[in-house]
């Protein structure tokens, strides 16, 4: 499977790019696969439940482009290792997958990198309340993958996610997984609304 995957990617570049300077607003996200031949894993987290945004929910590690980052990947690194403790020579960065826009307008860049298994990765309290890792055959099981009914303050909304011990994996963090496993593992994950045509993020 991670033959597989490296391998559908190998053909993609590593964008080094620079933040856009407008009003929108830069992030960029890490998509950490734990190097086991075998049984592959990607690193996710829960945010912490007093963070201002987005409390509660389950995210790839990273974060917002910071004035000191020379690039959108070294703002990646930066911020995985301020979440999760991974320190940015401990990752081998292989690609970089097209930049998504939430439906807050922000740019997010994601970037898929391997680690060796046995690493320790600690969730940093200021932002995380886990850092936990999934088989990526758990989301290629069509079984695993249900709706569940979801509110925030501008919406309440029936929405595909996976549960997996507990996490609900919904959202901008489903899109950009099941866009990734579509892509490396031909996946066929086809996510369904009921309550609306279509919440995807837009993808530049």
């Amino acid at each position: 499977m991670l033959k597989l995957i490296t391998e559908k990617l190998a053909s993609l570049p590593i964008d080094r790019i620079q933040p856009v300077d407008d009003e929108m607003g830069e992030a960029a996200i890490l998509l950490v696969l734990v190097n086991d031949p075998e049984d592959p894993r990607i690193i996710l987290t829960k945010r912490a439940e007093h963070m201002n945004s987005h409390r509660g929910e389950v995210a790839f590690p990273g974060g917002k482009w910071d004035e000191g980052d020379t690039d959108l990947l070294m703002t990646a690194l930066r911020e995985t290792e301020e979440e999760i403790g991974l320190p940015s020579e401990c990752v081998e960065v292989i690609a970089s997958l097209p930049v998504y826009f939430t439906r807050y307008n922000m740019r997010v860049k994601p970037y898929v990198g391997l680690i060796s298994e046995g690493l320790v990765l600690k969730a940093n309290p200021d932002e995380l309340d886990a850092v936990f890792d999934v088989p990526l055959r758990y989301f290629l099981d069509p079984s695993n993958l249900t709706v569940d009914h979801f509110t925030g303050a501008d919406y309440s909304l029936r929405m595909p996610c996976y549960i997996y011990q507990g996490y609900r994996i919904w959202g901008f963090s489903l899109v950009v997984l099941a866009d990734f496993l579509n892509l490396t593992l031909n996946a066929g994950i086809k996510l369904h609304y009921p309550d609306r045509e279509n919440l995807r993020p837009d993808i530049n």
